[in-house]
């Protein structure tokens, strides 16, 4: 849902504060502020990757109105942050999913090395991780963006080969908009959270980026030829469609 107010009038005040802050029932919310040209309404919008609020409004739009119009929304604000999903930090005993599969962190402070994964005898699934507790929440991301890019860099070779086409580079990165691009000189870049779902869906984003390798739009030509490389293509939407938007709640803080 989105929500809107139309502008008419008013310059920008020198000095205008980035953030504005608003009162709930139990606690004040800040919003960023962000004044865009092509902005015609004010327009609020929780991010669940940052968990925080954007108001986007026209470049000479009025901070007061800015300020009245979330103020008016303010139940829609707390609303939509109490649908997030609840955070889930990289912490011992906290349970992520890698490849699809839950791992509960384990800390082995004594331990040589950095993270890696063990399977217990009642099945569990463990992803260990040594050395000092501050340094755990970063090897932890640090080990995840390592195995995103080495599950992509394949996937992205096996359908290139596929397509007889070429990859200049795979990068992975923490987006909050898209799981993956492609550049027209062959260059893509993918979300690192994609190995946190099942295999299925970090293949099926990295045969749709190689097909703009072919089709460098989402016209039916591009859909035919994710198809004929990835006949699965509706199973992982639907994945990502329903499960998608949590996978930002890992490592959160």
């Amino acid at each position: 849902m989105r929500l809107d107010f139309r502008f008419f009038r008013n310059e920008k005040p020198a000095g205008e504060p980035e953030r504005l802050v608003i009162a709930g029932d139990r606690e004040n919310y800040q919003i960023e502020i962000r004044r865009h040209s092509a902005a015609r309404r004010y327009t609020l919008r929780v991010r669940e990757k940052s968990r925080d609020i954007v108001l986007t409004m026209p470049t000479r739009g009025s901070l007061r109105q800015a300020k009245s119009f979330a103020e008016r929304h303010v139940a829609w604000i707390m609303a939509r942050l109490k649908r997030l999903p609840e955070a889930i930090p990289f912490a011992p005993d906290q349970k992520i999913p890698l490849r699809g599969i839950p791992h509960r962190i384990v800390h082995r402070a004594q331990t040589r090395g950095t993270v890696w994964t063990e399977q217990i005898a009642d099945g569990t699934t463990l992803l260990c991780v040594a050395g000092k507790p501050a340094h755990i929440s970063r090897r932890v991301r640090d080990f995840l963006r390592r195995e995103a890019k080495h599950d992509l860099t394949i996937a992205s070779r096996y359908y290139a080969e596929a397509l007889g086409v070429s990859v200049r580079s795979v990068s992975v990165r923490d987006t909050a908009s898209r799981w993956g691009s492609c550049s027209h000189g062959g260059s893509l870049s993918f979300s690192w959270r994609l190995i946190l779902a099942p295999p299925l869906v970090l293949d099926y984003l990295a045969a749709h980026e190689i097909a703009h390798r072919v089709e460098l739009n989402h016209s039916k030509r591009f859909w035919n030829v994710v198809d004929r490389i990835f006949p699965e293509r509706r199973s992982a939407e639907s994945w990502l469609r329903t499960n998608g938007s949590a996978l930002h709640r890992y490592g959160a803080h």
